[in-house]
């Protein structure tokens, strides 16, 4: 079994930052990634920001002012959250992707980011 915990979401005013962690543990082997998402009321959930092979990749709503990063001995992630926006608004969910011995994805069980003034 695999389990995710994510923590560091709050409330926050327009222009302010979070920042977001997620500890990954349990029967983990082999190459894993690990990536935001998040899913505002009424929308479908949407990739934030990954860590693939060591690249990264972010939505362009948020490039520039987000950071994805991870402590692979610790095989957890970060996401900070720079120049928060109301449209940032969300549950946010970390993943986590295995890949032995075959690709499941796990999810955590979100934390809620609320930009408002």
């Amino acid at each position: 079994q695999v389990q995710l915990v994510e923590s560091g979401g709050d409330v926050v005013q327009p222009g302010g930052s979070l920042r977001l962690s997620c500890s990954a543990s349990g029967n983990i082997f082999g190459r894993n990634d690990m990536g935001w998402y998040r899913q505002a009321p009424g929308k479908q959930r949407e990739l934030v920001a990954s860590i693939v092979g060591g690249n990264t990749n972010y939505a362009d709503s948020v490039k520039g002012r987000f950071t994805i990063s991870r402590d692979n001995s610790q095989i957890t992630a970060y996401l900070q959250m720079n120049s928060l926006k109301p449209e940032d608004t969300a549950v946010y969910f970390c993943n986590l992707r295995l890949f032995w011995p075959k690709v499941v994805d796990y999810w955590g069980q979100g934390t809620q980011v609320t930009v408002s003034s």
